[in-house]
């Protein structure tokens, strides 16, 4: 089994991460194919694809095909069901709680209204802080505030691109949560692979690193 420094903080990425975009995701496909002779089953169908090989894949999809991509509707996301339960556990056994997110402006307000948002000790918005993952700058913003060693943090996140090889780079232990469609990713080298794997939430709470 693999040896960890002292965890000390846990940051968590929002999106398919805490909170569920299953909905957001559906609108969007239907605005974007909305007027044209493309189905959403076969918009969905080369979204995945792209997912597949590893790349955000509504963007990718909207070039393929030629559109433009609508505005993200973050009013339809909700909480995943064992969210608070988990932050809860999590607080519980002593560990600071972090959000490292590319989020549009508002996330605090957001997070709030799912009644999450006094489980953090630091919420770092790209929105707010005028840079996006996977730039290294947004992750050394949340250590520089907060006084910590990026070797006694763990990274929670959905995307391998945003969330894991940058967190690695900067010297964050890692927890590649595989929701939403970042599932269909897979990792191509080891600046890809998470040191944990989960498939939900619940899951963290019992890693051997946590």
């Amino acid at each position: 089994m693999k040896k960890f420094n002292y965890i000390e903080w846990i940051f968590f990425d929002i999106g398919s991460t805490l909170m569920d975009e299953t909905k957001c995701y559906e609108k969007r496909f239907e605005e974007t194919v909305c007027g044209t002779d493309i189905s959403m089953e076969e918009f969905k169908d080369k979204v995945i694809e792209f997912f597949c090989r590893n790349l955000k894949g509504d963007h990718e999809a909207v070039n393929y095909y030629g559109l433009s991509l609508p505005k993200w509707h973050s009013e339809l996301e909700f909480l995943y069901p064992e969210a608070e339960y988990v932050l809860k556990k999590l607080k519980s056994k002593g560990y600071k709680l972090g959000i490292i997110a590319n989020q549009p402006p508002g996330t605090q307000e957001r997070l709030k209204h799912y009644s999450i948002a006094d489980y953090f000790e630091i919420i770092i918005s790209s929105a707010e802080e005028g840079v996006s993952k996977p730039d290294l700058k947004i992750f050394q913003a949340a250590l520089e505030r907060m006084g910590c060693r990026a070797e006694n943090c763990v990274m929670v996140g959905d995307r391998l691109d945003n969330d894991i090889v940058p967190a690695k780079q900067i010297g964050m232990k890692t927890v590649w949560i595989k929701q939403g469609f970042a599932r269909y990713s897979s990792p191509q080298s080891e600046t890809e692979q998470a040191d944990f794997t989960v498939n939900s939430l619940s899951e963290i709470p019992d890693l051997p690193i946590i």
